[in-house]
């Protein structure tokens, strides 16, 4: 067999998921012909295939060096740097990638763009997946990642009409279904209910079935046929907490674990002399956190780098844990002995790998960074802090109805109505130990009294941020910059009260909820 059939071999196996064939055929490539730089980026392809990141990101820097010019070859690398969070380098092969994919193919241009996104960079992304999809019309992979980029640039009849391309191609996709839903406000004279009624009848993925189930629901609701909406949502979610069998305690351990940390002054503590003042922007999710992102990052001196896992990814580089979890109490506990100085060089370090982070001041909204609050303020003394509060109904209902990433261990909570609530009781508690051990140092900022008050309260957040006034902030829907969050439509349009008291629509199936919160000392008023 000559070398051009093995080669030809090894990627046929490798694209039907035969490793074993994949490894002999390319194997066997490369002791004929050592200096093959075909033979050896499919051996490092196998590699990360079967699990082996680091060892074929090795193998793959031998096939870079041997034919530096494909392009193929430093968008894998790029992919695999990013797996194993070496963002910098990875931006650094993205970007050699993208200067020799003149003549690249669909896969490789597909590869590259979402490199850049995984980085925040959507505006490199996008003219990438555009390319993809003129060479492959066909891919509805690569059809949805174009449909999202538009989305996130608010360019919503384009992205409407990439997702409805998805759903000709293949009627049960539902990350289509879920993101046509969410492009704009549905009405009785244009929706999509019934083709989502029959795709579930036709549906026997349960994951896609939960996509779909999740778009029913969301333009049920914008019909104001709130019954058949939450009867869509309770069956998707109840079916996917079994699969799931998901609990609080977890999460129960970490907060009472991170409340032992700080309640002694001699833990994670020592000196910082960082001078940097990022921005984080923290509270639950879907409680005003990407309102407040984009209010912030339409200052004149400020960015947004987007929801960022810097600081968590910094505490547990920091503990050495080799627990399978970014958090749990094991690296709680080992990353108290260690000084906020290497955290707060680290967390920087990785930040400023991402676009948006580069230079400046910048904002980091990851909304459960309020876990890490006390880290923030002894590793990173000059950063801003602030806390989105929301009517805690309101903050239950909205992250019930919104679809995080399925297979997330962190956002098992919102499967389940009552989860939900045990999740924010436990947030609750954080952010009023919090208050109590670093008074000044986060501003709690009320979502409501932000719709209600959008210059007075603009005016505070800009004063705890040190910033001066910008009027840029009070026509921060106006932005053309990407948003990548659930929000990115809502955060398009000027402050509306549209979304403030929903939950009473469902007040009903709500009651155990409020009941609950009552027994807990938590007002829902």
């Amino acid at each position: 067999m000559s070398i051009t059939t093995l080669i030809r071999e090894a990627r046929q196996a490798l694209s039907q998921g035969d490793l074993q064939r994949s490894a002999v055929a390319a194997g066997e490539a490369a002791k004929r012909a050592p200096d093959n730089a075909e033979a050896k980026f499919l051996i490092a392809m196998t590699l990360a295939e079967a699990g082996r990141v680091q060892v074929a990101i090795q193998a793959l820097e031998d096939a870079i060096a041997a034919d530096p010019g494909k392009a193929e070859y430093h968008a894998q690398m790029a992919r695999l740097l990013t797996l194993v969070r070496r963002e910098r380098a990875a931006r650094t092969a993205a970007d050699a990638a993208r200067s020799l994919s003149e003549n690249s193919d669909a896969l490789t241009l597909d590869t590259i763009g979402c490199v850049y996104a995984r980085l925040s960079d959507h505006e490199a992304a996008l003219p990438l997946f555009e390319r993809a999809v003129a060479l492959a019309p066909g891919s509805v992979s690569f059809r949805f990642n174009l449909a999202s980029s538009l989305g996130f640039f608010g360019k919503t009849q384009e992205a409407e009409t990439q997702y409805e391309a998805i759903v000709a191609l293949d009627p049960g996709f539902g990350r289509a279904h879920l993101g046509l839903s969410g492009l704009r406000r549905q009405t009785p004279e244009a929706n999509h209910v019934t083709r989502l009624e029959q795709a579930l009848k036709a549906s026997d993925d349960p994951v896609e079935a939960l996509r779909i189930h999740y778009a029913a629901a969301k333009e049920y609701e914008d019909l104001g046929d709130y019954e058949k909406s939450f009867a869509h949502l309770s069956t998707a979610n109840a079916h996917h907490k079994k699969r799931r069998g998901f609990d609080l305690t977890a999460d129960r351990a970490n907060v009472a674990a991170v409340i032992e940390c700080f309640s002694d002054p001699a833990r994670f503590s020592g000196p910082s002399m960082i001078t940097d003042g990022p921005i984080f922007i923290v509270g639950m999710p879907r409680t005003g956190t990407t309102l407040v992102d984009s209010i912030l990052s339409a200052h004149r001196d400020v960015q947004s780098a987007g929801e960022l896992q810097a600081m968590p990814l910094a505490i547990k580089r920091i503990a050495g844990t080799r627990s399978r979890l970014i958090l749990d109490t094991e690296t709680i506990a080992a990353a108290a002995r260690h000084s906020p100085q290497m955290v707060g060089q680290d967390y920087l370090a990785r930040a400023r790998q991402h676009s948006g982070a580069e230079s400046g001041i910048f904002t980091d909204k990851l909304p459960l960074n309020f876990l890490y609050i006390g880290y923030i303020a002894r590793a990173l003394p000059h950063a801003k802090i602030v806390c989105l509060r929301r009517n805690p109904m309101d903050t239950v209902w909205s992250n019930y109805k919104n679809l995080f990433a399925t297979g997330s261990s962190y956002y098992g909570w919102s499967y389940d109505l009552m989860d939900t609530a045990g999740y924010y009781a436990l947030f609750d508690r954080t952010m009023a130990f919090w208050r109590e051990r670093f008074p000044g140092r986060v501003l709690e900022l009320g979502y409501e009294a932000l719709i209600a008050d959008q210059e007075g309260e603009t005016r505070r957040l800009l004063d705890h941020c040190g910033l001066s006034w910008d009027e840029n902030c009070l026509k921060f829907y106006e932005t053309t910059s990407a948003v990548a969050t659930p929000s990115a439509q809502q955060v398009r349009n000027p402050l509306n009260a549209r979304s403030v008291g929903k939950w009473h629509a469902y007040a009903h199936h709500l009651e155990p909820v409020r009941a609950w919160f009552a027994t807990q000392g938590i007002a829902t008023d």
